[in-house]
């Protein structure tokens, strides 16, 4: 069996499944946000329910709309507290939080063969740490918040083999933009993503919560990575439950494995409007822009806001950007300061935010105005995904987003720091 394949059948109680085949699993952790979970309570009282399966394993985290940017999202927190306090399960909001898909698995809630279901499509981000996570809409997680099951079809498996080494500025952010430029962003629907080779092995854990949490993007079921060192070395000192471990066996049978020479990869820029639209950045015509954006559940970690720095270091931001930074959680927040990473960003002239999704889904603290072009680290530039359907979206690294801030225009990292 594949990795997917093997986490299913262990939740399921079963020695195989196949693709194909409905199953009723067990999860682990089920997770909603601000942005959802106002229906997946309405949900969970019309089917009659009382309480949660196991008010551990039941998880609001507040990150899009918060600080709350008006009554609307104010009074949804409101009744999500009110919920979470009278079933007494997991809640994160203001001040104590963070972008639901950085601060899970910093809190060690996400371990290694987990099956993790969540109200928003990102979830599969926690396939980095080789968790078979998956969205699911509203009803779905109001009836997973109940029992304790979820029911899927078991999706077959897609194998991506990277081979070469990264040249200098490339990282996960364009081994993934590369991918779904490659395969589309329907060419996984329904399926795993199994991310494997050399290169890969060489990512740190935020290259690969980036690409997991992209494995959407491509229509993907869930994007997983095999555990290794660097996997037991992040759970380490955060996991407070044993946890299990599952490998793809050498035989497993795959839809199909696809092989990509990254050797000479440049930095990736997507252009509007699509996540499939990447082109090597110096393709991207040096077009002018008026924002640049770091952050995210992409690239809010701390790996991407040292990069970010790096660049930054002893520059200015042009004088006809706005560059917004919004750390991931308030740990990468006070790692960035204990660093110095946030007096950089200021003293080039960026704007550090609290920990929020804010301008990414169109929410605050940065949306953009008709005409306007921003070039950003998040995940997606669908029209009006920040702001104006008038807009345009361009998505790359924190590197290249923090260089194109300097220039005023899309660069590669070389182009401002000189190496």
């Amino acid at each position: 069996m594949t990795l997917a394949e093997k986490i299913l059948a262990a939740h399921w109680g079963r020695k195989a499944v196949e693709p194909g085949e409905f199953i009723n699993a067990n999860v682990d952790l089920v997770m909603s946000t601000d942005a959802t979970a106002s229906i997946s309570v309405q949900q969970f009282w019309k089917m009659g329910a009382k309480r949660v399966f196991d008010p551990n394993k039941v998880v609001l985290v507040m990150d899009h709309f918060v600080p709350s940017r008006d009554l609307e999202s104010a009074e949804t927190v409101k009744a999500l507290r009110e919920f979470a306090l009278q079933q007494g399960i997991l809640f994160y909001d203001v001040g104590r939080s963070g972008i639901v898909h950085v601060l899970l698995p910093e809190e060690g809630l996400v371990l290694p063969g987990d099956l993790v279901v969540g109200g928003d499509s990102h979830t599969c981000t926690y396939g980095a740490l080789s968790a078979f996570a998956t969205g699911m809409g509203s009803t779905d997680i109001a009836f997973a918040m109940a029992t304790g099951q979820t029911w899927m079809k078991v999706p077959s498996s897609i194998k991506l083999i990277y081979h070469g080494s990264l040249p200098r500025w490339v990282g996960g952010k364009d081994l993934v933009l590369y991918t779904i430029g490659r395969i589309g962003v329907e060419g996984a629907s329904y399926q795993a993503l199994e991310f494997t080779g050399k290169p890969i092995d060489s990512l740190d854990m935020d290259d690969r919560f980036t690409m997991a949490n992209m494995a959407i993007e491509a229509g993907a079921k869930a994007g997983l990575f095999a555990v290794d060192e660097k996997t037991i070395a992040y759970t380490r000192g955060r996991a407070r439950r044993p946890y299990i471990t599952y490998q793809s066996d050498s035989d497993a049978v795959y839809s199909q494995s696809i092989d990509f020479d990254v050797s000479s990869l440049e930095p990736q820029v997507s252009l509007p409007h699509s996540p499939a639209n990447a082109r090597p950045v110096s393709q991207a015509g040096g077009v002018e822009i008026d924002q640049a954006v770091i952050g995210s559940c992409t690239n809010g970690r701390l790996g991407d806001l040292r990069a970010a720095a790096a660049v930054l270091n002893g520059r200015q931001i042009h004088p006809g950007v706005r560059c917004i930074v919004l750390p991931g959680s308030q740990r990468v927040f006070l790692e960035a300061m204990r660093e110095g990473l946030v007096e950089t960003f200021i003293k080039s002239g960026a704007a550090v935010s609290t920990p929020t999704c804010g301008p990414c889904p169109g929410g605050h603290m940065g949306v953009v105005a008709a005409g306007e072009k921003c070039i950003s680290t998040t995940n997606r530039n669908f029209i009006g995904r920040m702001g104006s359907p008038k807009a345009e979206i361009y998505l790359a690294n924190p590197a290249v987003v923090a260089a194109s801030a300097v220039a005023g225009r899309i660069v590669h990292p070389r182009e401002v720091v000189g190496k």
